[in-house]
């Protein structure tokens, strides 16, 4: 691949700000060890990431500049269709494998089908219960072809979706107040950058939390989105107490009125106990500034791990009151199947799906569009 370099202005000094809106604030109402100085300028690994390389050629070679062409398009890339980001899951493939070489109706087509579901990772009660009146409907003579079968697959799915399927609404509450939480790795972090992008370009004022103070780098990561979405994040640092820093935010959200407060936490591993004590800290601190808050509990999930999704969400269920789902990494290799028993085993809202790495692959939950974009080209509308 072709390497290019953007020139710096000369006039550019080093270490320039560029996140004006990033600061540190002392907790207030709280005593910790952490001294919280103000930032007026982005961390020194945003700074040296900004920093001055080498210029470009002057003159690319003419297969240098079709690629060159092809990198700078591929910078800002068109908004995929569900079926483009979906047709790589195992669900996709399965299924369309599935009725690919099973063109005849039948028991075997069935008993493949329940196989092909349950691998997917719709869970094994789901995937029974579905296929059972299938077949039932079989023997008594409803479907003409595997075709008609196919169409009643998608409105079976459909139907299992449409109840989860509710947007999350931040009007109306000012400051809107959502506690995301969820383990390391699911995406969170980047999950609430994309949610910023998302809300301040419906003209919202946001203002982020940067709760996760355990994790190395957490912080500086929240502040890096920040900084890109021109977002105020308000921090004390690694190792700062989390329940001062997101209380401490929810009274800047308050005095700057802002419209949305998304507040980041740490992930570490469920089975903890410990850890999940502190998610119930944060939520009790909250409600001694707004009774009501958080008024949303969104937590992430990766699209890949499967049924111990279910696990997750049942434990963070029962000490935060998960109120909303965020589904991540559902494109390439994910199963896709796991939607499917979240919706099933909780009925808990599913207010997005991430379909890849932009801000606007961060998806309003679609039941219809997420159903077709598993099944087969010519039965759903992508």
């Amino acid at each position: 691949m072709l390497k290019f370099w953007k020139k710096k202005p000369a006039d550019a000094a080093p270490g320039q700000a560029t996140a004006p809106a990033v600061e540190d604030r002392p907790a207030a109402g709280f005593a910790h060890d952490t001294d919280a100085t103000s930032l007026d300028h982005a961390s020194p690994a945003l700074d040296e990431a900004l920093a001055e390389t080498p210029p470009a050629p002057e003159a690319p070679a003419e297969d240098e500049a079709t690629e060159l062409a092809a990198v700078v398009e591929s910078a800002v890339p068109a908004k995929r269709s569900w079926r483009e980001r979906l047709s790589g899951s195992a669900f996709a493939r399965g299924l369309s494998s599935l009725f690919t070489r099973h063109p005849k109706l039948d028991d075997d087509l069935l008993d493949e089908l329940e196989t092909t579901l349950i691998t997917a990772d719709v869970g094994v009660e789901a995937s029974t219960a579905l296929v059972e009146d299938l077949r039932k409907r079989m023997h008594k003579r409803e479907f003409a072809d595997a075709g008609a079968l196919l169409a009643a697959l998608r409105q079976s799915l459909v139907t299992m979706l449409r109840p989860v399927e509710k947007p999350l609404n931040v009007g109306g509450i000012k400051p809107f107040v959502i506690l995301t939480v969820g383990i390391n790795g699911v995406g969170k972090t980047t999950t609430i950058g994309k949610l910023a992008r998302r809300y301040r370009d419906e003209g919202r004022q946001v203002l982020l939390a940067a709760g996760d103070t355990f994790r190395a780098a957490a912080v500086e990561q929240l502040k890096t989105w920040g900084a890109r979405n021109e977002v105020p994040v308000i921090s004390q640092g690694q190792d700062a107490d989390s329940a001062s820093v997101i209380f401490d935010a929810l009274q800047a959200a308050r005095s700057r009125n802002a419209d949305v407060l998304i507040a980041d936490t740490a992930g570490r591993l469920h089975t903890q106990g410990g850890l999940m004590d502190e998610l119930g800290k944060i939520a009790r601190v909250l409600k001694k500034i707004d009774a009501d808050s958080p008024h949303e509990v969104l937590m992430v999930i990766d699209g890949t791990t499967g049924q111990n999704a279910v696990s997750q969400v049942r434990q963070f269920r029962q000490i935060v009151g998960v109120t909303g789902l965020v589904v991540t990494k559902l494109d390439g290799t994910a199963k896709g199947g796991v939607v499917f028993a979240l919706a099933r085993e909780f009925g808990l809202p599913i207010r997005y799906v991430g379909l890849g790495e932009t801000a606007t692959d961060l998806r309003v939950f679609d039941a219809d569009a997420y159903v077709d974009g598993l099944l087969p080209a010519n039965l759903g509308q992508g």
